[in-house]
Protein backbone atom coordinates (compact mmCIF):
# COMPACT_ATOMS: atom_id res chain seq x y z
CA UNK A 1 0.00 0.00 0.00
CA UNK A 2 1.31 3.25 -1.19
CA UNK A 3 0.03 6.21 1.36
CA UNK A 4 0.81 10.02 0.90
CA UNK A 5 0.75 12.20 3.83
CA UNK A 6 0.80 15.97 5.12
CA UNK A 7 1.95 19.25 2.95
CA UNK A 8 4.21 20.27 0.69
CA UNK A 9 6.78 23.13 0.58
CA UNK A 10 7.51 24.96 -2.62
CA UNK A 11 10.19 27.82 -2.34
CA UNK A 12 9.87 31.24 -3.08
CA UNK A 13 13.46 31.91 -1.61
CA UNK A 14 15.67 29.80 1.05
CA UNK A 15 14.12 30.69 3.73
CA UNK A 16 10.25 31.23 2.25
CA UNK A 17 7.76 29.02 0.62
CA UNK A 18 4.21 28.37 -0.48
CA UNK A 19 2.93 25.54 2.03
CA UNK A 20 -0.37 24.63 3.42
CA UNK A 21 -1.98 23.86 6.75
CA UNK A 22 -2.06 20.23 6.86
CA UNK A 23 -0.46 18.43 9.47
CA UNK A 24 -0.57 15.08 7.87
CA UNK A 25 -2.49 13.30 10.82
CA UNK A 26 -5.08 11.90 8.30
CA UNK A 27 -2.32 10.08 6.07
CA UNK A 28 -0.73 9.06 9.28
CA UNK A 29 -3.36 7.21 10.84
CA UNK A 30 -4.55 5.50 7.69
CA UNK A 31 -0.88 3.76 7.07
CA UNK A 32 -0.54 3.05 10.83
CA UNK A 33 -4.58 1.71 10.70
CA UNK A 34 -3.18 -0.37 7.33
CA UNK A 35 0.13 -1.47 8.81
CA UNK A 36 -2.07 -2.69 11.93
CA UNK A 37 -3.66 -4.73 9.65
CA UNK A 38 -0.80 -6.89 8.24
CA UNK A 39 -0.23 -4.63 5.08
CA UNK A 40 3.03 -3.63 3.92
CA UNK A 41 3.09 0.73 3.74
CA UNK A 42 4.76 2.71 1.65
CA UNK A 43 4.31 6.06 3.51
CA UNK A 44 5.50 9.68 1.52
CA UNK A 45 4.90 12.46 3.87
CA UNK A 46 5.25 16.06 3.56
CA UNK A 47 7.48 17.95 6.43
CA UNK A 48 5.60 16.96 9.60
CA UNK A 49 6.13 16.37 13.31
CA UNK A 50 4.84 12.61 13.23
CA UNK A 51 6.40 9.97 13.99
CA UNK A 52 5.67 6.35 12.93
CA UNK A 53 5.49 3.87 15.66
CA UNK A 54 3.91 1.06 14.08
CA UNK A 55 6.02 -1.84 12.72
CA UNK A 56 5.47 -2.40 8.76
CA UNK A 57 5.61 1.10 7.90
CA UNK A 58 8.13 2.37 5.25
CA UNK A 59 8.42 6.25 5.44
CA UNK A 60 9.89 8.27 2.65
CA UNK A 61 10.05 12.29 3.93
CA UNK A 62 9.93 14.95 0.98
CA UNK A 63 9.61 18.75 0.69
CA UNK A 64 8.35 19.03 -2.37
CA UNK A 65 5.34 18.09 -5.30
CA UNK A 66 7.94 17.44 -7.67
CA UNK A 67 9.78 15.09 -4.99
CA UNK A 68 6.90 13.58 -3.95
CA UNK A 69 6.06 12.75 -7.68
CA UNK A 70 8.98 11.09 -8.01
CA UNK A 71 9.03 8.77 -5.37
CA UNK A 72 5.04 7.96 -5.83
CA UNK A 73 5.91 7.22 -9.65
CA UNK A 74 9.08 4.99 -8.08
CA UNK A 75 6.44 3.01 -5.83
CA UNK A 76 3.05 3.05 -7.79
CA UNK A 77 3.43 -0.13 -9.96
CA UNK A 78 4.02 -1.90 -7.10
CA UNK A 79 1.16 -0.77 -4.56
CA UNK A 80 -2.25 -2.71 -4.47
CA UNK A 81 -3.49 -0.08 -3.52
CA UNK A 82 -2.76 4.25 -3.27
CA UNK A 83 -4.07 6.44 -0.85
CA UNK A 84 -3.42 9.93 -1.66
CA UNK A 85 -4.19 12.07 1.10
CA UNK A 86 -1.01 14.08 0.88
CA UNK A 87 -2.22 17.85 0.41
CA UNK A 88 -0.15 18.63 -2.45
CA UNK A 89 0.62 22.30 -3.83
CA UNK A 90 -0.87 23.15 -6.78
CA UNK A 91 1.20 25.74 -8.01
CA UNK A 92 4.85 26.77 -6.88
CA UNK A 93 6.79 30.22 -8.13
CA UNK A 94 8.47 29.45 -11.47
CA UNK A 95 11.23 31.25 -10.42
CA UNK A 96 12.44 30.69 -6.88
CA UNK A 97 15.21 32.98 -5.87
CA UNK A 98 18.69 31.93 -5.14
CA UNK A 99 18.56 34.06 -2.28
CA UNK A 100 17.20 35.46 0.26
CA UNK A 101 14.63 38.72 -1.23
CA UNK A 102 15.14 41.57 0.36
CA UNK A 103 12.61 43.67 1.95
CA UNK A 104 11.66 46.71 -0.05
CA UNK A 105 8.73 49.58 -0.17
CA UNK A 106 7.61 47.56 -3.30
CA UNK A 107 6.34 43.78 -2.65
CA UNK A 108 7.55 41.15 -5.03
CA UNK A 109 5.46 40.06 -7.64
CA UNK A 110 5.43 35.99 -7.21
CA UNK A 111 4.64 34.41 -10.98
CA UNK A 112 3.24 30.71 -9.91
CA UNK A 113 3.34 27.33 -12.74
CA UNK A 114 1.22 24.29 -12.11
CA UNK A 115 2.47 21.75 -9.68
CA UNK A 116 2.23 17.59 -11.50
CA UNK A 117 -1.19 16.37 -10.93
CA UNK A 118 0.02 13.09 -9.32
CA UNK A 119 -3.37 11.39 -8.64
CA UNK A 120 -4.13 12.19 -12.28
CA UNK A 121 -0.53 10.11 -13.41
CA UNK A 122 -1.43 7.34 -11.28
CA UNK A 123 -4.88 7.04 -12.17
CA UNK A 124 -3.27 7.31 -16.01
CA UNK A 125 -0.78 4.35 -14.99
CA UNK A 126 -2.57 2.06 -13.26
CA UNK A 127 -2.90 -2.22 -13.30
CA UNK A 128 -6.02 -4.33 -13.49
CA UNK A 129 -6.86 -5.00 -9.82
CA UNK A 130 -5.18 -1.68 -8.41
CA UNK A 131 -7.61 0.42 -5.85
CA UNK A 132 -6.97 4.04 -6.28
CA UNK A 133 -8.02 6.22 -3.36
CA UNK A 134 -7.83 10.85 -3.57
CA UNK A 135 -8.93 13.25 -1.08
CA UNK A 136 -10.42 15.78 -1.41
CA UNK A 137 -10.55 18.95 0.58
CA UNK A 138 -13.12 21.51 -0.33
CA UNK A 139 -14.10 25.50 1.35
CA UNK A 140 -17.63 25.17 -0.74
CA UNK A 141 -19.84 22.92 -3.22
CA UNK A 142 -17.77 20.02 -1.74
CA UNK A 143 -20.00 17.15 -3.23
CA UNK A 144 -19.82 18.82 -6.87
CA UNK A 145 -16.40 19.36 -6.53
CA UNK A 146 -15.01 16.10 -4.96
CA UNK A 147 -17.72 13.95 -7.60
CA UNK A 148 -15.95 16.01 -10.38
CA UNK A 149 -13.10 14.96 -9.09
CA UNK A 150 -13.74 11.14 -8.93
CA UNK A 151 -14.60 11.33 -12.66
CA UNK A 152 -11.79 13.27 -13.82
CA UNK A 153 -9.33 10.86 -12.43
CA UNK A 154 -10.85 7.74 -12.65
CA UNK A 155 -10.26 6.90 -9.25
CA UNK A 156 -12.60 4.10 -6.99
CA UNK A 157 -13.34 6.26 -4.17
CA UNK A 158 -12.37 9.47 -2.70
CA UNK A 159 -12.86 11.34 0.50
CA UNK A 160 -14.58 14.32 0.64
CA UNK A 161 -13.80 16.76 3.82
CA UNK A 162 -14.70 20.11 4.08
CA UNK A 163 -13.51 23.48 5.88
CA UNK A 164 -16.87 23.95 6.56
CA UNK A 165 -17.30 21.67 9.23
CA UNK A 166 -16.43 22.47 12.78
CA UNK A 167 -13.69 20.02 13.84
CA UNK A 168 -12.78 18.66 10.07
CA UNK A 169 -10.02 19.48 7.94
CA UNK A 170 -6.52 20.81 9.27
CA UNK A 171 -5.34 21.00 12.65
CA UNK A 172 -7.95 18.69 14.23
CA UNK A 173 -7.54 14.69 15.56
CA UNK A 174 -11.04 14.80 13.92
CA UNK A 175 -12.69 14.90 10.97
CA UNK A 176 -15.97 14.27 9.07
CA UNK A 177 -15.56 12.87 5.57
CA UNK A 178 -17.97 11.30 3.14
CA UNK A 179 -17.19 8.32 1.13
CA UNK A 180 -17.86 8.88 -2.64
CA UNK A 181 -17.24 5.90 -5.25
CA UNK A 182 -18.81 5.96 -8.50
CA UNK A 183 -22.70 3.98 -9.21
CA UNK A 184 -22.85 4.88 -5.39
CA UNK A 185 -24.97 7.30 -3.02
CA UNK A 186 -22.32 9.50 -1.06
CA UNK A 187 -22.00 7.94 2.44
CA UNK A 188 -21.59 10.73 4.63
CA UNK A 189 -20.08 9.63 8.39
CA UNK A 190 -20.39 11.65 11.61
CA UNK A 191 -17.46 13.95 13.28
CA UNK A 192 -15.13 11.06 14.61
CA UNK A 193 -11.29 10.57 15.24
CA UNK A 194 -9.20 10.54 12.30
CA UNK A 195 -8.11 6.97 13.57
CA UNK A 196 -11.27 5.89 13.34
CA UNK A 197 -12.09 7.54 9.78
CA UNK A 198 -8.98 5.47 8.72
CA UNK A 199 -10.80 2.53 9.97
CA UNK A 200 -14.04 3.25 8.04
CA UNK A 201 -11.80 3.85 4.84
CA UNK A 202 -9.88 0.38 5.13
CA UNK A 203 -13.12 -1.07 6.13
CA UNK A 204 -14.85 -0.34 2.98
CA UNK A 205 -11.20 -1.18 0.66
CA UNK A 206 -10.92 -4.41 2.16
CA UNK A 207 -14.10 -6.10 -0.14
CA UNK A 208 -12.68 -4.45 -2.96
CA UNK A 209 -9.37 -5.82 -2.40
CA UNK A 210 -10.65 -9.35 -1.98
CA UNK A 211 -12.81 -8.82 -5.60
CA UNK A 212 -9.18 -8.21 -6.79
Amino acid sequence: MLVTAGPTQEAIDPVRYIGNRSSGRMGFAIAEEAARRGARVQLVTGPVSLRTEVPGIIRTDVTTAAEMAAVCKSLTSSSDVVIMSAAVADFRPADASAGKIKKTDQAPVLTLEATEDILAWIGGQRRKGQVIVGFALETSDGLAHAQSKLQRKGLDLIVLNTLEDAGAGFGHDTNRVTFIAPDTDPEALPLMSKTDVARALLDRLEPRLANA
